[in-house]
């Protein structure tokens, strides 16, 4: 029996999971990210981290076809990654600095990217051919599937959907991308909350639930929305409009059977799919009237799932 990894690296956590090469996660667990020091230190602990889990199976590296890796930031076909922020990375290939840590092949690709296939293959996506996901949590990030196949494009920025420019007029705070106008500054769940705060603090005299709240989050919004508070349903109203017109645009371009959502924001459940759909509908193209949509099923894993699919197809296409 063969083996691969799926290594999803975010910002605070590393994720890791172990599968057969039947896609059967076997194992999954957490290391911590160490972003001082340039990143120095994230991968060699993720490579460490791996012999470890060799070691404790009695595993040696000839079993193991390959480690798929998702990262925040862009990366091209060939691994080149592109600056990753929140990882304090800068400029460099990382199939060959992962690779010549662990002596395995490495296949990487955007974290959205990868939760994106890795939700194609086993979760909301399961069946269909070509799908857009939209994961909607602190940012707005996006990954297109259409035949089993990432679309990363030509400098590995394929599907960074919450850059579009949805809104061109002066806002107050940048974009982390440095632009302004983004849909991810205005429907990412830290716009929600930036959006509640600036709301009460204009509105003083309006009665809301929200001031009641000890924290404006996105979850706050949703809570008091579902106790039947004003103010937060228009909020949402807002979120939902720019989500729907972000997808519209998404979707004139890349034209996908199902849309899934995904992301921090859509544990909100069914009322996230019953506000964003109809606001799509009003702004898409009419021959887009038969794209479907649904909410991500795999939660948390759906990027070592995905990263697992990445190793996979790596190796597949090696042979």
């Amino acid at each position: 029996m063969k083996y691969a990894f799926g290594v999803d690296v975010g910002g605070t956590t590393v994720k890791l999971g172990f599968f057969s090469e039947a896609g059967v996660l076997l194992e999954k667990w957490e290391i911590p990210t160490h972003p001082e020091n340039g990143g120095s230190a994230i991968l060699p602990d993720i490579a460490r981290s791996i012999d470890d889990c060799l070691a404790r199976r009695g595993l040696t590296k000839s079993e193991v076809l390959g480690i798929g890796i998702g990262v925040p930031g862009p990366v091209d076909d060939d691994g080149n990654v592109n600056r990753c922020v929140n990882l304090n990375w800068g400029v460099f290939n990382l199939h060959e600095a992962l690779g010549t840590l662990t002596d395995l092949p490495v296949k990487a690709g955007n974290d959205a990217n990868v939760a994106a296939l890795g939700e194609y293959h086993d979760g909301g996506g399961k069946g269909s051919r070509s799908m857009l996901m939209i994961t909607i949590g602190t940012g707005i990030g996006g990954g297109f599937v259409w035949n089993g196949q990432i679309l990363n494009g030509a400098h590995g920025v394929g599907g960074e959907i919450g850059h579009l420019c949805v809104d061109p007029s002066p806002e107050a705070e940048a974009c982390t991308c440095g632009k302004q106008g983004c849909a991810e500054q205005y429907a990412s769940a830290r716009a929600l909350g930036r959006m509640a705060e600036r709301a009460l603090k204009s509105q003083p005299e309006r009665p809301s639930l929200l001031r009641q709240e000890p924290e404006l989050s996105s979850r706050t919004v949703f809570d008091c929305a579902a106790r039947g508070d004003g103010l937060a349903k228009e909020l949402l109203e807002r979120i939902y409009d720019v989500l729907g017109l972000t997808i519209a645009g998404g979707c004139c371009m890349v034209d996908p059977e199902l849309v899934v959502l995904g992301g921090g924001m859509s544990k909100a459940g069914q009322v996230l799919l019953d506000g964003v759909e109809p606001r799509f509908r009003h702004h898409m193209f009419h021959a887009c009237k038969g794209t479907r949509f649904t909410l991500a099923t795999l939660g948390n894993d759906a990027g070592i799932f995905g990263c697992f699919h990445l190793a996979l197809q790596a190796a597949r296409n090696a042979n």
